[in-house]
């Protein structure tokens, strides 16, 4: 079992910054494939940024087009954390933020999971709001 706890999440004003993180219990964190969803009010949960390791040595990152270039996705594998940095936050980055923890094996590979169903492990969320 792996549980998830995000923090950092808050108010910002629109062109800010904010960083989340994600810690997990668990062993074999460097194994997982860490990614971040969010919801907004009325809408599907969408992908955001995942990452992952391979060999433990190389690391492959992916983005959602809304985020690229704004927001960066890292991870520290002594302290089980994976982190989102936001930057030039806007308006409709506004959501709940959730940490996600995927277990299937992608070695070998450059694959990024982006789909909700690869994941299988999921933080609580936390709320990111960008006034305008």
């Amino acid at each position: 079992q792996v549980q998830l706890v995000e923090s950092g999440g808050g108010l910002v004003q629109a062109g800010g910054s904010l960083r989340l993180s994600c810690a997990a219990s668990g062993r074999t964190f460097s194994r997982y494939a860490m990614g971040w969803f969010r919801q907004a009010p009325g809408k599907e949960r969408d992908f955001v940024a995942a990452i992952r390791w391979s060999a433990g040595i190389v690391y492959y990152a992916g983005y959602a087009d809304s985020v690229k270039g704004r927001f960066t996705i890292s991870r520290d594998n002594a302290k089980n954390t994976v982190y989102l940095q936001m930057n030039s936050l806007k308006s409709e980055d506004t959501a709940v933020y959730y940490c996600a923890a995927g277990t299937l094996d992608y070695s070998g590979t450059n694959y990024i999971p982006k789909s909700e169903t690869e994941y299988d492990y999921w933080g609580q969320g936390t709320q990111v709001t960008v006034s305008s």
